[in-house]
């Protein structure tokens, strides 16, 4: 009995490590952000949806994530002072600062060299969306037929929210949802969880067993 339980926590134990190799993948694709104060917040909708006021800072990071708790952030200064320094306001416009940063090489696809990180102050309609100031200061963009934002100023060359392995991408940590809409799955537990409570469940279910064998053979 106690080779067939050995077996059945190694069988168990390789289904844990199956399951966590499964979930180690990412995404490559453009994360959208907003500024509240001197912090990044994950933006809950998309830039074609979101209508900035004046005066706002709004940051776009290209990266390989698995979801939006771990996505990562636009890096370096965010001020809006700072990067719309040299556009004076006007009336019927508003500025909107961006922020640019076009990630790593490691997050890079195969073939192509992210640009510098750079800032940009959009001046645009009063009833613009993010999307129309990225347009008027990082063109070109590229969006697929989901309008997922898949390039801005041409990078990447192609690609569009394509999942990478971990293997092939160490950095990769985000479902490719773009903030259309929330992640509802991100509290629910893991393949892994549930393999590890079934490893317990059987080691817990051989044991009784053994020991009634053994009561009764004293029997």
């Amino acid at each position: 009995m106690t080779r067939r339980v050995v077996l059945l926590f190694l069988a168990a134990f390789l289904l844990i490590g199956s399951a966590g190799q499964a979930q180690a993948a990412g995404y490559r694709y453009w994360s959208f952000w907003d500024r509240d104060g001197d912090q990044w917040v994950y933006a809950t909708q998309g830039p074609s949806l979101v209508r900035p006021s004046d005066g706002d800072v709004q940051g776009f990071r290209f990266a390989v994530s698995a979801n939006s708790d771990d996505a990562a952030k636009p890096r370096g200064a965010a001020d809006f002072a700072s990067i719309c320094a040299k556009t004076p306001a006007e009336d019927d416009s508003k500025r909107v600062a961006l922020v640019l940063d076009f990630g790593t090489a490691a997050d890079a696809p195969s073939g192509d060299t992210p640009p510098a990180r750079r800032t940009a102050c959009a001046q645009v309609a009063p009833d613009a969306t993010t999307a129309d100031a990225l347009a008027d200061v990082a063109g070109p963009l590229r969006y697929n037929t989901s309008a997922l934002l898949c390039a801005i100023g041409g990078y990447p060359k192609s690609g569009c929210g394509e999942q990478v392995s971990q293997e092939a991408n160490p950095t990769a940590t985000e479902s490719p949802d773009q903030q259309a809409t929330q992640d509802d799955n991100t509290d629910g537990p893991s393949i892994g969880l549930i393999a590890g409570i079934a490893v317990v469940a059987i080691l817990a279910g051989a044991t009784a067993w053994q020991a009634r064998r053994r009561r009764n053979a004293a029997d």
